[in-house]
């Protein structure tokens, strides 16, 4: 009906305007006919570009919030008097809860829409953040952290379902690449920030102010936002037509799948891969977020070294996220064949591999940060390809899809931080889980190459 009455009057007063040029005296009657096209065709707004800059957003305010904890990882074992082990138990907490209920947050965006799912998850985290400044012992603080990341999961999926209804496909990948890009900054210069206050304030205080900010944009975003360009007002027919090109004719993206088929969903060998391929790059990735500032100090930096350095593999992994963005959505539209995105991802990983091992015989801290952080850049290119390929697999189920992917991201994120901890209680040696992570990051790459983006999951 929408669509109906918006070209009824987009036609009808093209007529009136056609018409009252025909009444000017005649002359330059090309430039009359020119005007003519231009009014009737207007220039298409810019919507969608507002609606990416708000999931930037998004994407630095959930770092803020998930990479505090690694910079104040230190100072929370000396007050609270934790092992390694039971660190890495308090990071894993996150993880495991942001695993479990990622599928269903995503799927809870395919069926009410992101609008309603992703301000309930920004408060539900921002409350968490807050209540970590308020715990004193190991098992309550590893309870908040549980609960933390059973708010924030269903983030990213949220925001695929977002960019899934909002951008057209051949500007996915930069959307994506920006997404993450933002995210990865936020996360770069975090564990600076929270070492810049904790010196001023405390860690507790920290938690409270970070966990406010998040308030503020849920709120903000509640106001602002639309499921649809349909439902949003200020945007015209020409940036509609633009946005659903190149959809399938059966498809409605507007529409919300009640049902969800997960019997074929599980008998997709091409979400199998999927999946694999993300619990390959996310398990060496949650290095960075977790235990790089302790082991940095370990290794004789500073605390505030150790917070700069710390955000070196998360700023070159934005700088390859958004390069990846471009990269994907070039040869998609060069090659004008999504499979095309799997090479991508083959490259990436496989060149990121060879840096994480390359690292462990690096022995100054600095360019051990440095070399790694080749290995975020060359793991955060393939970031881009591997939402877009959900998208453009999930199709409908963009937001499930997606949810699928990073529940492995988590399990990883899971496994790695205790993994760690024993590794480095029992062996007391930091190349040790950095090798783990190098070979897994191997196998990511040859699983890219089993990966089909053209082939529909359902």
């Amino acid at each position: 009906m929408f669509a109906q009455r918006s070209v009824f009057f987009h036609t009808a007063g093209a007529a009136c305007r056609e018409s009252a040029f025909r009444r000017e005296l005649p002359g330059n009657r090309a430039a009359t006919l020119l005007k003519i096209k231009m009014m009737s065709n207007p220039k298409a707004t810019r919507v969608r570009f507002q609606v990416l800059g708000v999931v930037c957003s998004l994407s630095v305010v959930t770092y803020l919030d998930r990479v505090c904890i690694a910079g104040s990882a230190p100072f929370i074992m000396s007050d609270l008097h934790l092992t390694p082990v039971q660190m890495g138990a308090i990071f894993s907490a996150f993880a495991i809860a942001y695993a479990l209920f990622e599928v269903p947050t995503g799927w809870l965006g395919d069926r009410i829409g992101p609008r309603k799912v992703i301000t309930r998850i920004v408060v539900w985290w921002s409350f968490f953040t807050a209540v970590t400044g308020l715990m004193t012992r190991f098992w309550t603080m590893a309870a908040v952290r549980f609960l933390f990341g059973m708010g924030e999961a269903g983030a990213y999926p949220n925001a695929a379902k977002v960019f899934s209804n909002w951008m057209p496909r051949a500007e996915r990948g930069v959307a994506v690449g920006t997404m993450w890009t933002c995210g990865r900054w936020g996360g770069a210069f975090t564990p600076a920030l929270v070492v810049f206050m904790i010196t001023r304030m405390a860690w507790r205080s920290t938690f409270w102010i970070l966990g406010a900010v998040g308030i503020v944009w849920a709120t903000l975003f509640w106001i602002w936002f639309r499921d649809t360009p349909e439902e949003k007002r200020g945007i015209n027919d020409a940036e509609l037509e633009i946005i659903r090109r190149g959809w399938p004719q059966a498809i409605s993206p507007t529409e919300s799948r009640s049902t969800v088929p997960w019997l074929r969903l599980l008998k997709s060998g091409n979400l199998w891969s999927i999946c694999l391929m993300y619990f390959c790059v996310s398990y060496g990735w949650f290095f960075y977020t977790t235990w790089l500032p302790t082991s940095l100090k370990a290794r004789g930096t500073t605390m505030m070294q150790a917070g700069i350095y710390g955000g070196l593999p998360l700023f070159m992994g934005g700088l390859g996220a958004f390069a990846g963005g471009m990269l994907t959505d070039y040869v998609v539209r060069k090659t004008g064949k999504l499979t095309s995105r799997r090479y991508i991802g083959f490259t990436g990983f496989f060149i990121g591999s060879l840096f994480m091992l390359g690292s462990v015989w690096v022995k100054n801290p600095l360019t051990a940060v440095w070399v790694i952080s080749m290995a975020s850049f060359f793991g955060d290119l393939t970031l881009a390809g591997n939402w877009a390929v959900c998208m453009d697999a999930g199709r409908e189920l963009a937001g499930t899809v997606s949810g699928c992917m990073n529940t492995f991201g988590n399990i990883a994120g899971f496994l790695f931080p205790l993994v760690t901890g024993f590794l480095i209680q029992w062996f007391g040696r930091w190349d040790l889980p950095i090798l783990v992570s190098g070979v897994i990051f191997f196998l990511g790459a040859v699983l890219w190459l089993r990966i089909d983006p053209s082939e529909a999951i359902v």
